[in-house]
């Protein structure tokens, strides 16, 4: 897919507008959770499939993330998990009722470790690209285009089996500091890859999700987290950005990639061109 199918006037669009940290009427709306047990027609689609079968059937996820089309959305926000990425590296995920996402083998050492691959092979991840073409030209510019991932710290939190649990986080960060770290490194250097991938592939915008990030405090942030989104926002370029931290932590520096507090209708924007869109969304489970 080229350039040439996107709109003409890309920045017409509210969100991008908006994500680019442009003075806007009034603040852009998308369902971040946009397909979920909430919507009877997501579950009409779904048809009793598991998570990863449902999401890997590229129709039936492009099917699911175009439902809230009808309820006057700003965008579209394409339907797959932040566990996408680890799985195309190499570490399989179960999505187990009452925990979330479940690793088949956590990562506990530096050999296992060894299984993730870095820079996967974009087959890896084909379903989402052909995903993100048939969203695109079932829009034909009418909307744009959201992809997203997972920061490398709520992301390695998964990959070790702790999720939000940060206490036991804590505790292998600190007796396994060197694959806590190398753990961290890699999937920077995959969430790079993903994203400029499909950036390149012509999404309008895209958001990195640090869910966890929000329960750190400030040394851990710095050490654990704002690297990784400075690396990340920075380097992958070519599409306005949008970081999500559930719950921000009293930190400088975390205001300046864009996690602060705003005048509604306005995108705070970072050295790096990274906004934190004011959002109204529409509430329900992904999964």
């Amino acid at each position: 897919m080229t350039n040439a199918t996107k709109p003409s006037t890309p920045t017409a669009h509210l969100l991008v507008r908006a994500a680019r940290g442009e003075v806007v009427e009034r603040p852009p709306v998308w369902a971040m959770r946009q397909a979920g047990r909430w919507d009877p027609e997501f579950n009409r689609i779904r048809q009793g499939l598991s998570f990863y079968e449902f999401s890997e059937n590229v129709e039936l996820a492009a099917q699911a993330s175009l439902l809230p089309r009808r309820f006057g959305v700003d965008g579209i926000i394409l339907f797959y998990d932040i566990t996408t990425l680890p799985v195309a590296m190499g570490q399989p995920f179960a999505l187990k009722p009452a925990q979330g996402p479940t690793p088949d083998r956590p990562i506990r050492t530096a050999a296992d470790l060894q299984h993730l691959e870095a820079q996967p092979d974009p087959e890896r991840f084909g379903h989402i690209r052909e995903l993100l073409r048939l969203v695109r030209g079932e829009l034909r510019g009418e909307l744009p285009v959201l992809v997203f991932a997972g920061a490398p710290f709520t992301v390695a939190t998964y990959c070790i089996g702790t999720g939000k649990h940060m206490a036991a986080t804590r505790r292998f960060a600190a007796e396994q500091p060197n694959v806590w770290s190398t753990l961290l490194d890699k999937l920077a250097t995959a969430t790079h890859h993903f994203l400029t991938t499909l950036v390149r592939d012509g999404a309008d915008v895209y958001q990195l999700f640090d869910s966890w990030a929000g329960m750190l405090d400030e040394p851990e942030y710095r050490r654990w987290a704002l690297p990784y989104h400075q690396m990340i926002l920075k380097g992958v370029t070519g599409a306005p950005r949008i970081l999500f931290v559930k719950e921000c932590p009293p930190s400088a520096a975390a205001m300046r990639v864009g996690c602060g507090r705003d005048q509604p209708g306005r995108a705070p924007r970072s050295g790096g061109g990274t906004a934190r869109v004011p959002t109204a969304g529409i509430p329900g489970q992904r999964r």
